[in-house]
């Protein structure tokens, strides 16, 4: 029974759930950005470098034979997934800078000087008043 408490504590403490949500999170955004790319990014990317879809780029190490297809080095593919990671890093990056920038932005409030009590205000007027009774 205390193996099942135990798991359960694990598996709801706040930083757990946290965690969960920032992966199902970045993998949603990880989508938006693999979509971004291929389909706004890489058309008119393609259209510079002449129509070149960048998936398709291989090298082809084993023609196909009758019974067995193809072997490829698909580095278009790699290279693909490449752009996305840089894509998504940047974002992430930026994120983070604008969050560390709001951090920053309120500086931090001086503390007002602590108002001196009674009993020493009376003592410098004593000390300041014997001083002057010193000099006469």
């Amino acid at each position: 029974m205390s193996m099942v408490k135990e798991f359960k504590e694990f598996a709801f403490k706040g930083n757990v759930v946290d965690l969960a949500v920032g992966v199902i999170i970045g993998a949603a955004f990880g989508k938006i950005v693999s979509s971004f790319v291929s389909d706004l990014v890489m058309p008119p990317l393609g259209l510079l470098t002449g129509s070149v879809d960048f998936k398709m780029l291989s090298f082809t190490l084993r023609a196909a034979e009758a019974s067995r297809p193809a072997l490829l080095l698909t580095y278009g593919a790699f290279a693909q997934a490449v752009f996305d990671f840089l894509l998504v890093a940047l974002a992430v990056f930026s994120a983070v800078k604008l969050m560390n920038q709001a951090k920053r932005a309120e500086p931090p409030q001086p503390t007002p000087p602590a108002e001196i009590p009674k009993q020493e205000l009376l003592l410098t007027e004593i000390r300041d008043l014997l001083k002057a009774q010193t000099k006469s």
